[in-house]
């Protein structure tokens, strides 16, 4: 006598599938999950983004509503689940298929993320990744600058930046929330030792691209003027930082001069405090602050920055372990580290 065996299909499986036929059929598809489960369904996006690149290419075919995932339980607030909640992948399998048919966005706060979704849900044949967060941030930009930033995909934050980023010593550049909050409370720690600063946040990763190999990919002249031509670059990504070396990599600027430095998400992941996540990552503040200081020294290693470099450093990197120390005594990060940075 044989038993009957029961065969349920995975909810992401099912939810994902459900989001595509509802695309299909002339809705839209919206799919929120966790970051590092989303991965389950890898394949599934793959398969809609080649369809939708042949039927693109095929004139009887008409457009369909893109399909948008969105990130908003991300590693960076996934301390209280530990390591295996702790998985940003998606974000490069994305980046290896046709790159006219993918989207990834970073909004850094609210206003930005309702901006993207907005323009997400009119847009057609595509595949949107949205990342956000589920904890409470900050909100940096208003409505208007929020919409004006969302439409170039990446500016200067004048207001976080030395004289509006003129003449900076340093760039350094945020894409995602949590590191974004790291990357303003770097510069002002910067600034405060009378280094010059230029703020930028990335909140449409595509545009580092090199020019021509993505729609919104910036065009060489766009890029130096933001990033410019000699200028020492931090970027705190969201992510790991493989997937945006590899985005700039074709870039005239090659990383070999050092002249990027990418922090990210390096595999250093527990149940810890919030900000210990960055820490461990090597993704906070005094981290950024730190490396900005190697650069600039290193870029000029006769100038005023350069001759204090070894006390900068080593002061940043003491106050790291002092916050370390304060979230194994306490069970919590310290208020120097989780006060508003806006």
């Amino acid at each position: 006598m044989s038993l009957p065996v029961r065969i349920t299909q995975p909810t992401h499986i099912r939810n994902s599938s459900l989001a595509k036929l509802l695309s299909f059929l002339g809705r839209h598809g919206l799919f929120p999950s966790y970051e590092a489960f989303l991965g389950i369904v890898t394949t599934m996006i793959a398969q809609f983004a080649k369809f939708r690149k042949m039927a693109v290419e095929t004139k009887w075919r008409g457009d369909v509503a893109s399909l948008n995932y969105i990130e908003t339980s991300t590693l960076w607030r996934q301390e209280h689940n530990g390591f295996s909640h702790q998985n940003p992948g998606l974000i490069g399998n994305l980046l290896t298929l046709p790159r006219a048919m993918t989207r990834i966005y970073l909004p850094p706060d609210a206003n930005c993320t309702l901006s993207v979704l907005a323009h997400c849900l009119r847009s057609k044949n595509y595949v949107n990744l949205i990342i956000g967060s589920k904890a409470d941030s900050p909100s940096f930009l208003n409505v208007e600058e929020a919409t004006k930033h969302c439409i170039a995909g990446v500016s200067v934050w004048k207001k976080y930046s030395t004289d509006e980023g003129l003449n900076p010593d340093i760039v350094l550049v945020g894409i995602g929330v949590e590191v974004t909050v790291e990357v303003i409370a770097a510069a002002a720690l910067l600034q405060k030792e009378g280094v010059r600063v230029r703020v930028i946040n990335v909140i449409d990763l595509m545009v580092l691209g090199e020019e021509g190999t993505h729609p919104h990919a910036l065009t060489n002249t766009a890029f130096d003027a933001l990033f410019g031509k000699d200028t020492p670059v931090v970027i705190n990504f969201h992510g790991y930082p493989t997937h945006v070396k590899a985005l700039l990599f074709s870039r005239n600027q090659s990383l070999a001069r050092k002249r990027f430095e990418v922090l990210g998400y390096i595999e250093e992941g527990t149940t810890t405090t919030p900000w210990s996540m960055l820490r461990l990552n090597k993704a906070g503040r005094y981290d950024v602050a730190e490396k900005a200081i190697g650069l600039i020294a290193g870029h000029n290693p006769t100038g005023r920055t350069a001759s204090r470099a070894q006390e900068l450093q080593t002061w940043f990197r003491h106050q790291n372990t002092i916050q370390e120390k304060y979230a194994m005594e306490h069970g919590q990060d310290s208020e120097e580290v989780t006060r508003s940075v806006v």
